[in-house]
């Protein structure tokens, strides 16, 4: 499995580096924003382990330029910043986990190794998924409702990709966590409930009848009525 780590901190990209190294992975470091993008899209690697506040180019910049190459390679993203807002962000450009600084090597190796896992296991699956007139394509990502274009951030798209293909199914935070942000993500928080908020806004608000449903204590499910 090869790895590359973007951060500018030398001795924390060491650290991380030689830890990964022992378990088995092949690591490159790339110490700036500049080049850790180019890195990012011309290298061939199973993960890309990627610092936000970077010189020259931030990993914000890079994630984005990233997925807007194509480049679908899992992204885990290290960060000072661990506000709602901030991780809300790193997902919307196309960031797949998210790290809070000071973390311990223990939880950034479960998350790599989990990142790596679900990448490597994704199924064949139907690119075309229809409930009533929303319409979704997961090869053009192109989501519709009645005929209309609706524009969804990355996350946005996951989140309602796996609710249609698990329509009528009570969906709990955890299982929401577990595919799409990664098992171990902080469920404490409140960003699912943010992005169904968000996604309703967009799928539901001005069309009827309303298709994502609140089931209290429960979870969220995709249903025609």
């Amino acid at each position: 499995m090869n790895i590359l780590i973007v951060e500018d901190e030398q001795k924390v990209a060491a650290f991380i580096k030689k830890g990964l190294e022992v378990t088995g992975y092949v690591v490159e470091v790339a110490f700036d924003g500049q080049i850790g993008l180019r890195m990012g899209q011309n290298g061939s690697y199973d993960l890309i382990i990627l610092d936000v506040n970077l010189p020259i180019i931030n990993g914000f910049e890079i994630c984005k330029q990233l997925r807007e190459s194509n480049i679908k390679t899992p992204i885990l993203m290290l960060t000072a910043l661990g506000t709602t807002k901030d991780k809300v962000l790193g997902f919307d450009l196309g960031a797949d986990d998210y790290l809070v600084k000071p973390f311990e090597f223990e939880e950034l190796t479960a998350r790599v190794k989990a990142l790596i896992k679900r990448a490597k296991a994704a199924p064949l699956l139907q690119t075309t998924l229809k409930v009533v007139d929303l319409e979704l394509n997961s090869d053009s990502k192109i989501v519709t409702r009645n005929g209309i274009p609706i524009e969804l951030t990355a996350k946005e798209f996951l989140l309602l990709e796996y609710l249609m293909r698990n329509k009528g199914k009570v969906l709990s935070r955890a299982d929401i966590a577990e595919k799409i942000w990664d098992i171990s993500f902080d469920t404490g928080t409140n960003v699912i409930d943010l992005y169904i908020f968000y996604l309703r806004k967009k799928i539901d608000k001005d069309f009827t009848p309303k298709l994502i449903h609140t089931q209290v204590g429960m979870g969220y499910v995709l249903k025609e009525k």
